[in-house]
């Protein structure tokens, strides 16, 4: 039989058996911990520093700069008295693509209507609908018939050397025509102007401004110089009983006035919209698009 000592070093022994187990399972857990904390903060730290190397903490980020599309090159009204200052059209942010309908109503009927094509000529639209939008247009007079066949207008001096306070490079200018023994094209060949025509017109060429012609007939020169902005959609028939008027000398000696006052009433410009499906010459309907066989 155990004696009583025994039994008490039994007990004893079983205790700390019992403690240090319960420190072994409490240093697993700890270190258990331990891992998983370190594993969390190199996973934040990898964040963070691919966070950083990508920018997300710059303080200020750096923007790029919007493009300009296009140049308006200041001109002295003190130095021309004909020039009418009504502030520049932006420089950026301007339609690139797609079109506006110009409307211009005059005393000789109307409305005439245009398309301005801003693909092929942004600063030509982007100009005409900022002074269309300054009231610069309205009660002006078209002071000329030009020999070409074009109605031109656009100048509220009426003297053909006014304009705003500003100019623009040409765009949109025609190629050549190919050579021809005539004025008229070669065969199968468009005119360089058609009837129709909407052009910026500058003075001295290729410092446009405000003026612009609209022809009543078609022109094919063999050096083309004026820059299309656009096409007449509607009212050409306007224009062409406009072109018929007799001229008078414009007090210059050239014989280009229009006898009777030609006065636009108003002319306004809208907003950028998608170019319109082409159509079929024959049925003014959408033309369909060829196939891919």
């Amino acid at each position: 039989m155990a004696s009583s000592k025994d039994r008490q070093r039994k007990l004893a022994r079983e205790k700390l058996d019992r403690q240090l187990a319960r420190r072994a399972a409490s240093a697993r857990r700890r270190r258990q911990i331990q891992a998983g904390v370190g594993a969390a903060v190199v996973l934040v730290l990898i964040v963070a520093g691919a966070a950083w190397g990508l920018g997300a903490f710059d303080r200020d980020p750096e923007h790029k700069a919007a493009e300009d599309v296009c140049l308006w090159t200041p001109q002295d009204a003190a130095a021309n008295t004909n020039l009418k200052d009504v502030g520049t059209p932006a420089t950026t942010g301007l339609p690139t693509s797609g079109v506006r309908t110009m409307t211009i109503d005059t005393d000789q009927g109307g409305p005439v209507t245009a398309e301005l094509d801003l693909a092929g000529a942004p600063c030509g639209g982007a100009s005409l609908a900022h002074l269309a939008g300054a009231s610069f247009y309205d009660n002006t007079k078209c002071h000329e018939i030009t020999a070409e066949g074009a109605l031109r207008c656009g100048d509220p001096s009426g003297t053909g050397l006014g304009g705003p306070t500003y100019t623009f490079y040409n765009e949109n200018v025609p190629a050549a025509p190919e050579a021809s023994p005539s004025a008229s094209p070669a065969p199968g060949q468009a005119p360089a102007y058609p009837k129709g025509t909407v052009a910026m017109v500058g003075n001295p060429p290729g410092a446009n401004g405000s003026q612009f012609l609209v022809f009543f007939k078609d022109f094919n020169p063999a050096q083309p110089a004026y820059p299309i902005v656009g096409r007449v959609t509607g009212g050409l028939d306007v224009i062409e009983k406009i072109g018929a008027l007799p001229t008078v000398d414009n007090g210059s000696g050239a014989t280009v006035k229009p006898k009777t006052d030609v006065v636009i009433r108003k002319l306004t410009v809208g907003e950028a919209q998608a170019a319109p499906a082409p159509t079929s010459p024959a049925t003014g309907t959408p033309a369909a698009s060829p196939s891919a066989g």
